[in-house]
């Protein structure tokens, strides 16, 4: 049997994965797959209970498992606690300890949700492009970091830092992801005026070399956040350090319509994937049953697919959202203003999704 451990964190978060780990048993049912469950607390929920964004025992038991669900984490009642203790260093922690070193972020849009993006219909109507991010690296680990009194008067450092070896094994997972899509690959960087940049430019190059089918291009971080927005479909794989991952990543997930479709993948060396939506904990809406699942529930069919094994139950999930959303349903977040269909709470969206999994050939 497969462990899943489920760590639902704050807000929306056990709203959410509550509807994910539903269809993930749902598919099971449907593939045979055996599957077992078990919750564990990380975050804001976790600092309440234990003290600590996440438990040391809540680690080991991660690492025994072959895939980790998650919700969302933080919340304004931990806004003004230290930054070394608020519900955010649980995932950072949880990235570093399992050697997640790679952060799989599709950005596509569902035909039925072309109308709920910003831009015009026929900029945005087949996007179809996968960050992935640097995830163990960079000025959210880098040392030294911290606030001091220096010369009178305070001053804030954050360290950028990247080995060979972290770049190029980001890189090959971002060539061997284009070479499954669209084999075109851009990296993303600001070589310009860092040095770190530069290095990320040689090593990437290198590491283009082994895959001759695949091409590569490089384009600055700036102008690529304004080529997103102009040209999304010009992109296929980009890859890129864990501050610009970051940013580009979300700024992708808004063009397709709404962070609430948005699915991540986590991936590392040791086996053990992380699978989580990009959407943060919306603690405004928690506890309401207004929450969208389904980047919970997309995030799931990642899990199917990279930690499973099990690419076609994996389509099954996708291929249930699309035919819930043709068929005029939303949660509120995708209600634009001619909608005809009806808008639906989070549980009721995850019992639709089920339905047209149990129901389909």
């Amino acid at each position: 049997m497969d462990r899943i451990i489920v760590l639902p964190g704050d807000g929306i978060g056990p709203e959410v994965t509550r509807e994910a780990r539903r269809v993930l048993e749902a598919v099971a049912a449907r593939h045979g797959l055996k599957l077992g469950f078990e919750e564990a607390l990380i975050g804001g929920a976790s600092i309440e209970a234990t003290g600590t964004p996440l438990a040391d025992d809540v680690v080991a038991l991660c690492r025994e498992s072959r895939a980790v669900l998650l919700g969302a984490v933080g919340g304004p009642q931990w806004d003004e606690m230290p930054v070394e203790t608020r519900p955010e260093k649980g995932l950072l922690r949880i990235r570093k300890d399992l050697g997640l070193f790679a952060n799989l972020r599709p950005a596509s849009v569902f035909s039925a949700l072309v109308g709920a993006s910003s831009l015009r219909p026929e900029v945005v109507d087949g996007i179809d492009l996968l960050v992935v991010r640097e995830l163990t690296g960079g000025l959210y680990f880098g040392e030294p970091r911290g606030i001091a009194l220096v010369e009178g008067e305070r001053e804030g450092r954050n360290t950028m830092v990247y080995t060979e070896h972290e770049i190029a094994r980001i890189a090959r997972v971002a060539f061997e992801s284009a070479a499954r899509r669209r084999r075109h690959v851009t990296h993303v960087h600001k070589a310009n005026v860092l040095e770190v940049s530069q290095l990320w430019m040689q090593v990437v190059e290198e590491v283009a070399r082994d895959y001759a089918d695949v091409e590569l291009s490089h384009q600055l971080v700036d102008s690529c956040a304004m080529l997103l927005v102009r040209e999304p479909k010009r992109f296929d794989v980009m890859v890129t350090s864990n501050l610009f991952g970051d940013i580009l990543s979300d700024e992708a997930a808004m063009i397709t319509g709404s962070l609430g479709m948005l699915p991540s993948a986590s991936l590392g060396e040791g086996g053990i994937g992380l699978y989580e939506p990009v959407h943060g904990s919306a603690p405004d809406i928690a506890g309401q049953d207004l929450a969208n699942p389904l980047a919970a529930i997309l995030s799931a069919a990642m899990l199917l697919e990279h930690s499973l094994d099990a690419a076609p139950a994996a389509t099954e999930v996708r291929e249930a959202v699309s035919r819930v959303l043709a068929a005029g349903h939303r949660t509120g977040d995708l209600v634009l203003d001619d909608h005809e269909g009806d808008t639906l709470g989070c549980r009721a969206m995850g019992d639709l999704v089920i339905e047209q999994l149990e129901s389909a050939p």
